[in-house]
């Protein structure tokens, strides 16, 4: 993941490194602000705790889902037993 593309925003009263991705990782992942997957070759931000957090900590998200974190919650919709991404 390349540096250009990395930086601090505010989320949750924290301070959060974001990082905007080409998602070329082919992998699958849920986003946290809508509770679907981001398939790959789609692109959208990596974002972690700046307070040193681990690679557990990264959440993809949707870049849309990104820009409206703070004008709606999070849409965990899964059961316990469902897989996390």
């Amino acid at each position: 993941m390349g540096s250009s593309l990395r930086r601090t925003e505010e989320y949750q009263g924290e301070d959060w490194v974001v990082q905007t991705v080409a998602g070329t990782a082919g992998r699958f992942y849920r986003c946290p602000g809508c509770d679907q997957e981001i398939p790959p070759g789609v692109g959208h931000v990596v974002a972690w705790p700046d307070h040193g957090g681990g690679v557990e900590d990264r959440r993809h998200w949707h870049r849309a889902c990104w820009g409206a974190r703070g004008r709606r919650g999070s849409n965990i919709l899964r059961g316990r037993g469902a897989p996390k991404y």
